[in-house]
């Protein structure tokens, strides 16, 4: 081309090639197409024309071979450019046709499933209405058959009863006939009855059961939950709390609705595992800590020596914990108090009795129980005066209201001293069975505790009256001092003068006591308990002034046991007095007759007495009869009174609760079949040292009295297994049956029977010689002097304050046995399975507990 400026034609050419793109480059653009040559093709290039070159020039191998490997490239750069548009279309052809099927499918199925349960809706209505009329069907044969029982049975009882009633009619004319049976008669008529009822209620309840299992489903479809489940939270927690955790568990595994009333939080803010302290394990305790440890407030490990660290350790965890009791707990150390000490800020109630904390534990209670206000060390002995010491010691606890320190004889006056530097505003002070307290250590404390407001100090002989002079500075409205003999009428001058306010005074076995003392406190307004037992100086002069004084109208317990002195005319002077008297102890008061016992017949008010060991007789009894409204009477050890009399103070006794006429030899089945005909309400009956007692008494109990919950038939020789099967069959609420020195009983019956039972007593000895009859039940007058003890069962050697009857006895006999079937039955099942239903993730909520304010522990 030779242009003239060969950069400008270049730079059009280049900018001819960025407009048109490079694939519009030919070999000949750069040529004018007017100069381009226009060659026919006569050979098979252009090359040899346009460079001037032969044939043989142009054909080289070097050339083909790049002309080859060009066109080859070139041709598999289409090819697998083809390639790959034909598989990106083959897949999403694939794909489409998956989500095609899908849908299709999908749609089958709905369309299928559809079908299905139309089928099953219709099959479902068919079957309901079949199970309608079958259950139908079942109810009416069931209730044809049922009326058959009821029938059956009121026809039984109607004929027993009548049969038993005109054998009454006769035995009190004291008329023979043909219903005057000889014993054994009586019983086989009793157990045969006995035998029929039983049979009658087994198939009234197989019936029942029936019933219930062919109306289930009709049940369930109506109502589709179980009805307790519409109860409130609070109606179903008061309804569990009852339960320990072992029955607790159990239900749990009813069903899933149970098991979620279970888990209700109101229940859970109390845990009790003492009640199962012969099952529960340490991680099985501490698992359930665990889980409600936002909920627990109130937490008693009495007992329980198996729970270790891993318990403890999730105590700590209880941050809103008030309430602790691990007293007994033999494990206990300062290392594991120190664990719940570090996360239980809000702790008022600590029970550390019978343990082995030492002054290290009481440094904790200052520093990890800032509010403490209820503290009870009670015959812990490892602990010094210096651990006393600690108490003011950090934050100090100075909100405490109530301490306990009974049994702790380390303790010396210095003691006594940081006691009150440290406790100064302590208002309840326990200090029982302690022979080293004297009256230094009660001024020591009282210099800087002027609150004090109720003081116990049982058991303390070197106690006088100088300590009440010392007391005379705080405004005490309790004293409980029994068996010291340097407390002095001085005494009671000093509760008259300083202490208006006085509520309850005891002073049991104070033998210095005198009328005098009586008279002093006469004029007090407010006394509402009166304990004065085995102070042989108290005569009728003191009782007469006392009741004559403020106090005698609103007096409610009065204990005179064993004051000699005392006879009708203070019974009398009492009746005319006390118009509100509850409760009247006048055990072994020889000189009471049956002239003050009519006299008290006259008394509204009285429910509970206790007149054993007295010289009354049948009159008296016949007095208390027409009362009526007697629940608790004890007449133990009263040889004057006989069969006859038990019959006339039954007639009108319908509120009678509880009878004690142990060691009364005279008294026989008779009794007991009087006793069972009026006082159908009995819950306790003891009858221990009644040789004369058999097997029918114990029958009559158990026909009438369905209620009975504690049976006292220690001593009762002639009493057979027989016995244990009328109670199995009639006293269904038993719960607490002692059977000491009952050679007659075979350890094999009682083990049958013990399931049933909570605790029981048991052993096959001889009766010891103060019950006053042998193995035979011959009697005999023992050579030596009778040893004291206590009357199995029976309250009337306590206070008024435990005169319930005890559920163990303090009798330590060989073989002597307690069970609690409860926990030992192999019904029962495992502790671990019973509470794995309950050891779950806690709940997401958590109820809010109010603070508890502690008070006094109440008196038993």
């Amino acid at each position: 081309m030779c242009p003239d400026d060969p950069l400008t034609f270049l730079e059009e050419k280049l900018k001819e090639i960025m407009e048109k793109g490079l694939h519009s480059i030919l070999w000949n653009m750069c040529i004018d197409p007017v100069l381009s040559l226009r060659l026919k093709v006569i050979s098979e290039t252009y090359l040899h024309t346009l460079l001037g070159l032969d044939d043989d020039q142009l054909m080289t191998t070097e050339l083909c071979n790049k002309a080859w490997y060009f066109y080859s490239t070139n041709l598999k750069r289409i090819c697998f450019d083809a390639w790959i548009k034909y598989c990106a279309l083959t897949r999403n052809t694939r794909e489409t046709l998956q989500k095609k099927f899908s849908l299709a499918r999908h749609f089958h199925e709905r369309k299928l499933l559809h079908l299905i349960m139309i089928k099953w809706r219709d099959w479902v209505q068919f079957r309901r209405k079949q199970h309608e009329r079958a259950a139908a069907r079942i109810e009416k044969v069931f209730h044809c058959a049922f009326q058959k029982v009821i029938l059956t049975a009121w026809k039984k009882q109607a004929n027993f009863s009548k049969k038993a009633k005109r054998y009454v009619e006769h035995v009190e004319k004291g008329e023979a006939s043909e219903f005057d049976l000889a014993e054994d008669n009586h019983a086989e008529v009793f157990e045969r009855h006995h035998a029929e009822v039983f049979h009658l209620s087994e198939k009234y309840h197989s019936s029942r059961r029936l019933s219930e299992a062919y109306r289930w489903p009709v049940i369930i479809l109506k109502a589709g939950k179980d009805l307790l489940t519409k109860l409130p939270d609070k109606a179903l927690a008061q309804v569990f709390r009852h339960l320990n955790l072992i029955d607790l568990g159990r239900c749990a595994q009813v069903s899933r609705s149970w098991n979620a009333m279970t888990r209700i939080s109101l229940l859970w803010s109390n845990i009790n595992f003492s009640a199962v302290k012969d099952k529960v394990r340490d991680n099985d305790a501490g698992n359930i800590l665990l889980k409600w440890h936002t909920i627990v407030v109130h937490l008693n490990l009495r007992g329980c020596a198996t729970l270790q660290w891993y318990t403890f350790k999730n105590i700590g965890h209880c941050k809103n914990l008030q309430e602790l009791n691990v007293s007994e707990c033999q494990g206990l150390n300062d290392e594991l108090m120190r664990l719940v000490s570090e996360g239980c800020p809000a702790l008022l109630y600590l029970n550390l009795s019978h343990t082995d904390i030492t002054n290290g534990t009481l440094r904790l209670l200052s520093r990890g129980f800032p509010n403490l206000q209820y503290l009870s060390l009670a015959y812990c002995r490892k602990f010094t005066d210096k651990g006393l010491q600690y108490l003011s010691s950090g934050r100090g606890c100075h909100k405490l209201i109530y301490l306990d320190i009974s049994g702790c004889l380390q303790i010396s006056v210095e003691g006594f001293r940081n006691i009150a530097k440290s406790c100064s505003g302590v208002q309840h002070l326990t200090i029982n069975e302690m022979p080293t307290l004297t009256d230094r250590c009660i001024q020591a404390l009282v210099e800087k505790c002027p609150q004090i407001a109720t003081v116990e100090c049982n058991e303390s002989p070197h106690v006088s009256d100088i300590a009440f002079k010392t007391l005379s500075e705080c405004k005490l409205v309790k004293i409980k001092i029994e068996g010291s003999n340097r407390i002095t009428d001085l005494s009671f001058k000093l509760m008259s003068k300083f202490w208006p306010d006085m509520k309850r005074i005891c002073v049991a076995d104070c033998q210095k006591i005198t009328d005098t003392g009586l008279k002093l406190i006469s004029a007090l307004h407010d006394i509402v308990i009166l304990n004065v037992s085995d102070c042989m100086r108290i005569s009728d002069t003191g009782v007469k002034a006392f009741v004559e004084g403020s106090s005698g109208p609103s007096i409610r317990e009065l204990i005179l046991a064993n004051c000699s002195s005392i006879t009708d005319i203070s019974l009398t002077k009492i009746v005319q007095r006390c118009s509100k008297l509850i409760y009247l102890n006048v055990r072994y008061c020889q000189a009471v007759t049956d002239a003050g016992i009519e006299a008290l017949s006259s008394l509204s008010s009285l429910a509970y007495i206790n007149i054993s060991g007295t010289n009354i007789t049948d009159q008296a009894l016949d007095s208390l009869g027409k009362h009526g409204r007697i629940k608790e009477i004890i007449i133990s050890e009263c040889k004057n009174i006989s069969d006859s009399g038990i019959k006339k103070f039954c007639i009108d006794m319908k509120k009678l609760e509880y009878i004690d006429f142990s060691y009364c030899q005279q008294l026989s089945n008779h009794s007991l079949k009087h006793l069972s005909f009026g006082c159908r309400r009995l819950t306790s009956v003891s009858v221990a040292g009644c040789s004369k007692v058999t097997d029918i008494g114990i029958q009559f109990l158990s026909t009438f009295c369905t209620y009975l919950h504690y049976l006292d038939i220690s001593g009762c020789i002639s009493i057979t297994d027989k016995a244990l099967k009328c109670l199995w069959k009639g006293c269904l609420q038993l719960r607490i049956l002692k059977m000491l020195y009952c050679t007659n009983i075979p350890r094999q019956a009682v083990l049958k029977f013990s399931p049933r039972l909570q605790k029981y007593e048991y052993n096959d000895d001889d009766p010891p010689l103060w019950f006053g009859y042998d193995s035979s039940g011959r009697s005999f007058t023992p050579k030596k002097q009778k040893k004291s003890r206590l009357t199995v069962g029976s309250p009337a050697e306590k206070s008024s304050e435990q005169r319930r009857p005890s559920m163990v006895s303090s009798l330590g006999e060989k073989n002597l046995e307690l069970r609690s079937p409860t926990l030992n039955s192999p019904a029962g099942g495992s502790f671990v399975r019973s509470i794995s239903s309950i050891i779950d993730p806690p709940p997401e909520k958590s109820s809010e507990h109010r603070p508890v304010t502690v008070d006094p522990p109440a008196e038993n």
